[in-house]
This record gives structure tokens, sequence and C-alpha cells, in this order.
């Protein structure tokens, strides 16, 4: 197997387990850029959900073929996903990330000042490139900068960019929109990127790799069983989450009858407590990982469940709904440090295969809930969600004691 020393030295900073608890002021402000630039990808991620209508009418293609641009993010992110940290040999860290960050800059103008549709799918299919690059070496960074043993705190305020920018972007999105047009809305996603390269650049320290990744590594990785349970892990969590909280509205206006002023109180509700799940998940995970991971599939499966069976009573339903975010919220604190366990000698390597499992939990959670709500109604999907997160229950049982 490749020296995996490329993830764990360095003359700046090393994956030490004993770096202290109370972090540094340049270790917060390290941690923080990498926080701004999962803010500034995800946004423009999640930005098409609130563009849509103006975006199709501005190009001449349906709603439906315009919603193909988060296809084309998705698709891409997961084929990159795989390659990414393969690709980038022994190029610093650093310079990787400050890279993937102009990318995204340039991908979001160029979708910005699409004239046609191929285009703007150009553009898109770039800021999938720059959101796996990222997200593929986003826990071998973290602990690096904050030591293993804090890397489940580190995540967690890393991926509080991820939770804000779901909460805020298709809103915001919709917003400027509305006031300036679709394309300055996507614009300003270049101007997030690029307040997240300076950061970069300003605050992350060199990160040198003394060894490249092979693909024969990364594949070899998925012969540890802790690995493999960990990318179960995911594909169950995942894959439950993605097929019924695309239909918790349907389920809340056709279960619960709610109008649509309760519906956007619910939802804001689970935005609010997924944005606390990542605080929480984060200090679970680095204190019992195990035990992280079964509060996630039990909190996951219950509010799924209690929805079917109770789902009636609108302020049941408003809670759970936020139980919900809770647990979605833990999610993918706890799901990658789950992973890194298994591969702390492997962290880049690792980071390939969490990406690709989570593009994959997503491609399925769609595919299956789409089917189901189509055959079985709103309540069904939900059903999904609560076996699947009962399922990783049984798989943190399975977890070797750390």
């Amino acid at each position: 197997m490749t020296d995996t020393t490329s993830q764990l030295d360095g003359p700046a900073i090393g994956l030490d387990s004993t770096v202290p608890s109370t972090w540094s002021p340049t270790t917060w402000f390290a941690v923080i850029s990498m926080a701004a630039t999962s803010f500034a990808l995800v946004s423009a991620e999640f930005l098409p959900a609130g563009l849509l209508t103006p975006m199709a009418r501005d190009l001449g293609v349906s709603e439906g073929t315009a919603g193909q641009v988060v296809t084309a993010t998705a698709s891409v992110g997961a084929v990159t996903a795989l390659l990414s940290n393969v690709l980038i040999g022994k190029l610093n860290r650093k310079t990787v990330l400050v890279g993937l960050s102009a990318l995204a800059i340039g991908s979001n103008l160029v979708a910005a000042l699409a004239t046609d549709f191929w285009l703007l799918l150009l553009g898109r299919a770039g800021l999938g490139i720059a959101l796996s690059g990222f997200w593929a070496l986003s826990v071998a960074v973290v602990a690096r900068l904050v030591g293993t043993n804090a890397t489940g705190r580190g995540m967690a305020i890393v991926t509080l960019g991820v939770s804000l920018a779901t909460i805020a972007a298709p809103s915001m999105g919709a917003l400027i929109s509305d006031w300036l047009g679709w394309r300055a809305a996507t614009a300003m996603t270049a101007g997030l990127a690029a307040v997240a390269m300076l950061l970069q650049v300003l605050s992350l320290p060199t990160l040198p790799a003394s060894t490249s990744n092979s693909l024969s590594d990364v594949f070899r990785l998925t012969k540890r069983r802790t690995v493999q349970l960990g990318m179960l892990a995911i594909l169950l969590l995942m894959t439950g989450h993605f097929a019924g909280s695309v239909y918790v509205r349907p389920f809340l206006e056709q279960v619960t009858l709610l109008g649509t002023g309760p519906i956007a109180l619910a939802l804001l509700g689970f935005g609010i407590a997924a944005v606390i799940g990542n605080v929480a998940g984060g200090r679970l995970a680095d204190a019992n990982i195990r035990m992280a991971l079964a509060v996630t599939g039990v909190l996951m499966a219950f509010s799924a469940l209690a929805l079917v069976l109770w789902g009636e009573h609108s302020g049941i339903a408003l809670a759970l709904v936020s139980l919900w975010g809770l647990a979605f919220g833990m999610a993918p604190v706890v799901l990658p440090t789950n992973l890194s366990r298994g591969a702390a000698d492997a962290l880049e390597a690792a980071g390939s295969l969490m990406v690709v499992s989570f593009q994959v939990a997503i491609s399925m959670g769609a595919v299956f809930g789409g089917y189901i709500v189509d055959h079985h109604g709103a309540s069904g999907p939900l059903i999904i969600t609560a076996v699947l997160a009962a399922s990783t229950i049984v798989l943190a049982l399975l977890q070797p004691r750390s």
C-alpha cells in the first residue's frame, strides 16, 4: 500500500492526536476558512432550487430540463471523488484547496454568463469537480489542523457551512433573482467562493504531501471491515434520508393538512435543528463514535416512523420534523468521522470513498423515494427512511470499540 504519510507528515503541521483541546487563534482561523468554503460551495450547489423558473425561461428550456443542472453537478462529483485524490499527486494540499476554490469561481461565472443550456451545464460540471475535490480532502485536512481526537468537532464547524447554506441558498437565491435576476444571484456565489479562497490563502498552513495516492490504494481500503461498515452506514442512513426528506413537504400538505406558512415554519425548524445537530454530533463523535452513530440512527428512524404514525397532529408533526433535522445535522459529521476511524493512516483515500458513498446514497434515495411516493403515497418514503436509519443502529453495534 502506498505510504500514507502524505496525509500525516509535513513541516508545517502534522496529524497529532495530542493536539490541545483548546485551539489556537490560527487553528480557529484555518478551520473557519474551511467552513466558509463549504458554505460557498454548497450555496452554489443548492442555488438552482430557487432559480429554476427564471433560469428555464431565459434559456428557453423546461423547468424539468433546467433541473438537470443539479444532476450534472452530482454526477460529475461522483466520478471526480474517486479520482481527485489520485490526480492531485504530490501537490501541496493548500494549493489544491485554493485551486478548487478558483475553479468554483470560474465555474459560477461561466454559469452566470451562459448563453445556452449547455454552457450552463459546463459551469455546473466544474462546480461538481470543486465540490467533490473539497469534500474528499476535508477530513484529512481537518485532522491535520486540529488532531485526530478533535476531528469530529473540526468537521462539525466545517459542515456548519452546509447547514447554513441549505437554509439560506434557495430562499436568498430566489429573493436576489427577483430583484436583480438569476444571473446576478449565480454571480454572487462566485463572490462567496472568492471570499473563501482569500481566507484559505491567509489562514491555511502549508500542507505538503510527501507521496501520492493511487487508485489501487483507494480500492484496497475497501477490504477493511471498518471501512466497509463506514461506507455501508453512509449508504443506509443517507439513502434513507434523501428517500424521505424530499417528500416531507407533500406529507405535511396531504397528511398533516398544513398550509404554506406552517410548512415554512416546519422547514425552518428543520434547518435550525440541523445547525444544533452539527455541534452536538461533533462533540459526541469525538467522545464515542459508536454511540454517535447509534444516536443519529435512532433519532432519524424515530422521527420518520413517528411522523407516519402520528403525523396528522400538527404540533407533533412540527416537533418531529425538527427532530429529523437534528439527526440530519449530526449525520455529515458523524458518518465521515466514523469512516475515518477505520482508515486513520489513509484519510485522503478514505475521503474519496466517503464522497462516492454520499453521492451514490443521494442518487439511490432520489430514485427509491420517487418510485415509492408514486405508488404508495407520501407516507411510503418515510417508512423507508425509518427502516434504513434503524439499520445503522445495528451497524453501530458491529463497530469495533476504539
